[in-house]
């Protein structure tokens, strides 16, 4: 590595510059970078081909791929293992004339003008997602509590460290469409009983009726703050006492309005054997997240409770600007 304290924005494991010591010239034209390259991904090469500092940069990609990093490095060495090819593979920016770096819409003029395919980073994990199994079953114990008396599954992911849980009630085997709530954890409102958001009024909720229906399942997935985490989730809360919304404080931070990935529920729901079911959730695009990886979704169920004075303003940002279903808030007129 270039460093071992890495503090590059975006965290890329850069390695020491090379350059081909035989057949180049200065190092940095075309011909001469693609030389290097040769050299460097020749299993025959010895160190002392390569001279050191150099034109071009090595880069690391991280365990696990684009499901542990979501970057180009991982993305290349990704599709080298998808293709059966060695995993190694060469990036570039691609700059406009001006200097400026390529869009996706100039990539995509691009690629018409050259005949290429364009394939992105989220495509790659999605593709993962749904063709490798990244869940195990690691613990199952009981768990009773005053909605009945719960299977409770642990779950660990094979590409981080992340936990999440399965609540099951009842036999599933006989319910054509059983009732389904996936439930992002939120330590704030779940535990603490924060009025910023609804999560810990839903969170109940939905283990009451799917205690009432007699069978269910509840995920409790690692997904603090939308995906950001519970740090970054209490910043973007010291935004929104300045006078940003949720999305906008999100964004503020450097992430995307919503982070989550329902790959890893899917799984966790297909392993449990569920492939049609009913969905409690405000949030259609959660259903569209879970039916990209196969499930049926037979019908969305509407969980609209915990609203109050504190969180009006959240869940309007989360009905006007996220696409969230909340009919009972537009007729009780509090927007």
């Amino acid at each position: 590595l270039m460093t071992h304290r890495n503090s590059a924005l975006h965290g890329t494991n850069f390695t020491v510059s090379i350059d081909a010591v035989k057949n180049t010239t200065t190092g940095i034209s075309a011909a001469d970078r693609a030389q290097t390259v040769r050299v460097f991904i020749d299993p025959n090469s010895r160190p002392e081909d390569l001279g050191r500092p150099g034109h071009v940069f090595p880069l690391m990609a991280y365990p696990g791929g684009v499901l542990r990093r979501a970057g180009h490095t991982e993305g290349v060495v990704d599709l080298c293992q998808l293709a059966g090819v060695y995993p190694a593979g060469i990036l570039c920016e691609i700059l406009n004339a001006d200097g400026s770096m390529a869009r996706m819409p100039e990539l995509i003029e691009i690629a018409k003008r050259h005949n290429l395919k364009i394939v992105t980073i989220e495509s790659i994990i999605a593709y993962r997602m749904r063709t490798e199994r990244l869940v195990r079953r690691a613990v199952t114990t009981r768990l009773p509590n005053a909605y009945g008396t719960w299977d409770m599954h642990l779950y660990e992911y094979e590409m981080g460290e992340e936990l999440h849980i399965a609540l099951v009630l009842g036999d599933l085997s006989g319910v054509a469409a059983p009732l389904v709530r996936v439930h992002s954890q939120c330590f704030t409102g779940d535990t603490l009983g924060s009025m910023r958001c609804e999560c810990g009024p839903q969170l109940h909720a939905a283990m009451r009726q799917i205690s009432e229906e007699g069978a269910g399942v509840l995920l409790y997935m690692h997904h603090e703050g939308r995906g950001i985490g519970l740090k970054a989730k209490l910043m973007a809360y010291m935004l929104q006492d300045a006078g940003r919304d949720t999305v906008e404080a999100n964004i503020e931070l450097g992430f995307q309005a919503d982070q989550r990935d329902y790959g890893v529920g899917a799984q966790i729901l297909a392993d449990l054997g569920l492939k049609n079911i009913r969905i409690m959730t405000n949030n259609p695009r959660k259903m569209i997240g879970l039916e990209g990886y196969g499930l049926h979704i037979a019908e969305r169920v509407p969980i609209e409770v915990g609203a109050c004075d504190e969180n009006m303003a959240y869940l309007k940002t989360k009905r006007d600007k996220m696409g969230h279903i909340l009919e009972t808030l537009d007729k009780q007129g509090k927007a």
